[in-house]
């Protein structure tokens, strides 16, 4: 099996999709823009070939190193980037050399853009908050009329939280037209309540392999804010949010793909979209979870995510057990210009065996991850909340 690889170094956890692809016999053929002799040395070794190109932004340059891998390989059988940036060009390659999996060019819009998704999401009955495409102040004024203060503006299409802001007041919004940017940008409501997460690879026919939950606070809010981060992952999936997943999955046919949709568990009654309690979508990724987010499902539930992925796509099924051992994966980074109680030293002491992971991330992740991460797994909430207390307080 050939699987054409874009952006294998970035982010890091490609490493370890290549790792285990090369494992489970895949050739993996990378194609990027970092020079090959500064690939970590793992990831060289997955590597069947690497292709360097100046800038993965020149089509044509990538365009023709598949090409080469076709001349050398053979069909490619599986070309993806697992990058939320790099997804309308994976569609792209795929349409033009006839990739049989994976979105196709004429697809790709409802993946990526947020508009576009909001008309699958309404389709298809899934709760989500309502939404408007940003024209011009009188059109923005009379939405909020509808909706109400606050709303969210971001771009139509981005990545993760940048971009993003929330809108407060009418000076906010004016503020706002005054230096609209070129790009589009859409306006939604402002629904009150914590963000969570359904992730899962799904196999040929949209069903789970495994799934999980990711729980954190706004990421707007703490980048606006400057605030530490803290958020947590585990096995024990809400039923009613296991099901949206599921029916979202199904109204996107995400099948063969690591997916991490973002759902909001409202806090009170919202006319047209649920009662306190209830869930609604705000958009799909079809990647993995940024960050170590897969570390930390892997963590939460004694596996191997980037294995579970390479088992799907050389059988088309999982092959790994599935643990028993489950935990509660908890997140706490801090960030620069705080004060805290604890050095990292009485951090690593008091928590020992439970600390899984402890380092500083890149700075281009400091405003929306934090810079010193300290990750650790519990069994209750209780511990998880006293650990959040210790690290942040």
């Amino acid at each position: 099996m050939n699987y054409v690889f874009i952006s294998p170094a970035y982010p890091v956890t490609c490493t370890l999709f290549c790792e285990r692809l090369h494992e489970m016999g895949v050739n993996v053929l990378g194609i990027g823009d970092v020079p090959y002799d500064d690939l970590n040395e793992r990831l060289k070794g997955a590597l069947m070939e690497y292709y360097y190109v100046d800038s993965l932004e020149d089509y044509d340059r990538v365009y023709r190193a598949v090409a080469f891998y076709i001349h050398k390989y053979g069909r490619i059988d599986w070309l993806e980037s697992l990058n939320e940036y790099w997804l309308p060009a994976d569609a792209r390659l795929r349409t033009d050399f006839n990739i049989a999996v994976g979105t196709r060019e004429h697809d790709i819009w409802t993946l990526v853009k947020k508009s576009g998704m909001k008309k699958v999401f309404l389709d298809a009955g899934i709760p989500t908050a309502r939404q408007h495409i940003v024209t011009d102040l009188k059109a923005g004024k009379a939405f909020v009329e509808e909706v109400g203060y606050p709303v969210i503006v971001k771009p139509d299409i981005g990545v993760g939280a940048n971009g993003a802001m929330k809108v407060e007041s009418e000076e906010d919004l004016i503020s706002f037209y005054e230096e609209l940017p070129e790009e589009t940008y859409v306006m939604e409501e402002f629904l009150s309540g914590d963000i969570c997460t359904y992730d899962a690879v799904t196999d040929g026919d949209c069903e789970p392999l495994f799934e999980s939950m990711c729980s954190y606070p706004s990421v707007i809010d703490s980048v606006q804010q400057d605030e530490n981060i803290h958020y947590f992952t585990t096995a024990d999936v809400p039923e009613k949010l296991r099901e949206l997943g599921r029916k979202t999955v199904k109204a996107f046919g995400a099948d063969r793909r690591f997916v991490h949709f973002e759902f909001i568990n409202i806090t009170r009654d919202y006319p047209g979209i649920g009662k306190a309690g209830d869930y609604a979508v705000m958009e799909v990724n079809m990647r993995p979870a940024g960050g170590h987010d897969p570390d930390m499902m892997n963590y939460a539930q004694s596996m191997d995510v980037f294995r579970i992925y390479a088992e799907m796509v050389t059988t088309g099924k999982r092959l790994s057990p599935v643990s028993a051992d489950h935990y509660i994966c908890a997140y706490a980074a801090r960030k620069d210009g705080h004060e805290f109680t604890h050095s990292r030293e009485e951090i690593l002491e008091k928590y020992g065996d439970a600390i899984v992971m402890n380092e500083e991330m890149p700075p281009i992740d400091w405003p929306s991850m934090g810079r010193y991460v300290y990750m650790a797994r519990f069994k209750t909430k209780e511990e998880m909340d006293e650990y959040f207390n210790f690290v942040l307080g």
